[in-house]
């Protein structure tokens, strides 16, 4: 269990004493870093983060109000820190990258499968609402597989007019799940 720092810890630690850090060090540390890894879902960079929020701590010690939230100081160090990495991720096409394989591993599988599911059955009942021509060359397309010119030859259509039901039925599907639930949208983007 955590334990509560009252206001003569807080003023041992803004005087320099290392004891009443290392208090604080023990009984945050585990903390901050489940706080970092929500954030990065990546071990080094959590463990990177921790060290970087106790040693803002230890230099700005002198500033702590003696009756503060010692946690919540820490937090809002920690998710500062978070969001700067995640900025600096964010330039590196590279660490995005990273960043994106790591949230994709660290999601869970039941989760996910709910997800699709759900996110598979609003889609069908998008197609279902697509003119009836639309809705066929879309099946056609995406769920058969067939190419353009093999839709043209069994529909007896030309391939730019197979083409063009194809581009409406997507922009209708797009402009609908634009406006759906925020989870279907995150959903499509990590798929």
């Amino acid at each position: 269990m955590q334990r509560l720092f009252d206001s003569h810890d807080i003023l041992r630690l803004r005087s320099g004493d290392e004891a009443a850090f290392r208090l604080v060090y023990d009984y945050f540390s585990e903390q901050v870093y489940r706080l970092a890894f929500r954030f990065l879902k990546n071990e080094e960079q959590s463990e990177d983060i921790v060290q970087e929020a106790f040693l803002s701590l230890w230099q700005s010690r002198e500033k702590l109000d003696e009756h503060g939230n010692m946690w919540l100081y820490l937090y809002v160090i920690t998710k500062r820190l978070c969001l700067n990495s995640i900025r600096d991720i964010h330039k590196s096409a590279e660490l995005f990258e990273k960043l994106l394989v790591n949230i994709q591993q660290a999601h869970n599988h039941t989760e996910e499968a709910i997800l699709v599911s759900d996110l598979e059955r609003y889609t069908e009942v998008l197609v279902g609402g697509l003119p009836p021509q639309q809705q066929i060359v879309f099946d056609l397309s995406r769920t058969q597989g067939l190419s353009h010119h093999e839709i043209a030859q069994r529909l007896n259509i030309s391939p730019s007019t197979v083409n063009n039901h194809l581009v409406q039925a997507l922009k209708t599907l797009r402009t609908k799940l634009q406006y759906s639930d925020l989870t279907f949208l995150i959903s499509i983007i990590f798929y």
